[in-house]
């Protein structure tokens, strides 16, 4: 690595670190909810300001392209003719602030306290995306120019599935064609703990309902004459597990590979602490037999009920058999599954086993399959010397037991390697009244990055750094 041009970008951030963090509390400020219709007009707000802080950090190539859904912003940062190219992806819409009582300070009035900035969107995930402008401006002005060529891809339906950018990827693959793939949407293990992730869980989703009489009856008048729906529910869930946490469904694990020997002894070297994650979660540990907790969040596939209804919710007692009840399920995938064989094995589990008396309806969610990313990608292993510089201690591997479906969509429309490079903590209450970004992981993050283009700026590239 360049030492003395991280260095220069160093003093530059020193300088200019204010006036970045002024124009990322505007940003913050705008509500930009993709879920709610009503701030439709503030996420379109949120892109073009995003668009026009590319203009202003030097970006000579930016536009505001119509994938069928909310505008993404694509900006083109070449000519560092023999470095590789890297495709910065990022989200600037928000999740909803419910429930709005619950938050000490107000979700878009960006306020910092003890260390951190508190607002919708801090950590996920405008102000992870904000940290890779802040680095493109402080090398190309300390600099003079970028040791490697950059595209940025920022879109606003990621809190609500991300709909329209797959076939938007399809349609623009040459625009998009890059080396490696980074995104900046996670966290770190711990905080001290610098992390890159070089894996995320695939997704399945269902909905389904159990339809029983035409109306709601009254127990005493019906009960025992008729199938309860919310009885019925209760049977099918129950049988989607045994006793021993395993998902009972035939099929689910078809292509599942035992945990490798090595990455099982990468995991048992991480400083987890079963007593922390009790105080985090509120819970006791539990889950499939023979893993651990981080193999159970990261290495095997799950299959978990998310919400149920049917029947009187209010207070007291109303003694009513209901027309119907409903659950959602979704599954986290591993790598080797299938979403859509996965998808096709839990219905048939359900139709199967769907009590006499009763109706299954089932509408399938879509789905999408793990990502990884091998540990030995030169990518994977110049994010870890990157950021060891800036954080100043080794960075270790990890991956994510959640899933992020563009990415997937991404590496296999394009074909390029995902590096999951976030900066985020376990306590940023991302999704959560609160939300927040450690102001030190902001200005190390920043750096971390630099350090990142420096590293990769001495890796040959493919020859895809020309702009649109």
């Amino acid at each position: 690595m360049d030492e003395g041009r991280y260095l220069a970008a160093d003093r530059y951030f020193a300088l200019h670190h204010a006036a970045g963090l002024e124009e990322l509390v505007r940003f913050l400020a705008i509500p930009s909810i993709s879920a709610l219709p009503e701030h439709a007009p503030d996420v379109v707000r949120a892109a073009r300001f995003l668009a026009d802080r590319l203009r202003q950090v030097g970006c000579p190539a930016v536009e505001l392209l119509d994938p069928g859904g909310y505008p993404v912003v694509y900006g083109a940062w070449p000519g560092a003719a023999g470095a590789p190219t890297a495709l910065v992806y990022g989200h600037y819409d928000v999740q909803p602030v419910d429930p709005p009582e619950a938050w000490y300070h107000d979700p878009f009035a960006p306020v910092v306290a003890d260390g951190k900035l508190y607002a919708r969107g801090a950590s996920d995930d405008k102000g992870q995306l904000w940290m890779h402008l802040e680095a493109a401006q402080a090398l190309a002005a300390a600099a003079g120019r970028l040791p490697v060529n950059l595209k940025f891809l920022f879109e606003g339906e990621e809190e609500t599935g991300a709909s329209h950018l797959a076939g938007f990827a399809a349609a623009h693959r040459e625009l998009l064609a890059a080396d490696v793939l980074v995104i900046s949407d996670t966290s770190f293990f711990a905080p001290g703990v610098p992390s890159v992730s070089c894996g995320l869980r695939g997704l399945a989703a269902w909905e389904l309902v159990v339809h029983g009489s035409a109306r709601d009856l009254h127990s005493g008048e019906f009960g025992g004459a008729v199938a309860n729906p919310l009885h019925s529910l209760a049977e099918l869930l129950a049988s989607l597990h045994d006793g021993e946490g395993r998902v009972a469904v035939a099929g689910f694990y078809d292509g599942v590979a035992p945990p490798d020997p090595g990455v099982r002894a990468e995991l048992a070297g991480l400083p987890f602490e079963e007593d922390a994650f009790r105080r985090l979660t509120g819970a006791e540990p539990w889950g499939e037999v023979g893993y651990t907790t981080l193999e159970r969040l990261w290495l095997r596939p799950t299959l978990e009920v998310n919400g149920l209804g049917g029947g009187f919710q209010g207070t007291g007692i109303k003694t009513v058999l209901p027309t119907s009840a409903r659950a959602k399920l979704t599954a986290r995938l591993v790598p080797g599954q299938d979403p859509a064989r996965v998808l096709a094995v839990v219905e048939d589990h359900l139709r199967r086993r769907c009590p006499p008396g009763v109706r299954l309806e089932l509408r399938p969610g879509g789905g999408s399959p793990a990502v990884h990313t091998p540990a030995d990608s030169p990518w994977v292993r110049a994010a870890r010397r990157a950021l060891e510089r800036a954080f100043e201690r080794p960075a270790v591997l990890i991956r994510s037991g959640g899933s992020i479906p563009v990415v997937a969509a991404l590496r296999e429309t394009l074909g390029t390697a995902p590096v999951l490079l976030g900066f985020g903590l376990p306590d940023d209450a991302i999704h959560a009244p609160d939300e927040r970004l450690d102001l030190e992981q902001y200005a190390r993050g920043q750096r971390a990055i630099v350090a990142y283009w420096l590293e990769l700026g001495a890796v040959r590239g493919s020859g895809v750094e020309k702009a649109r």
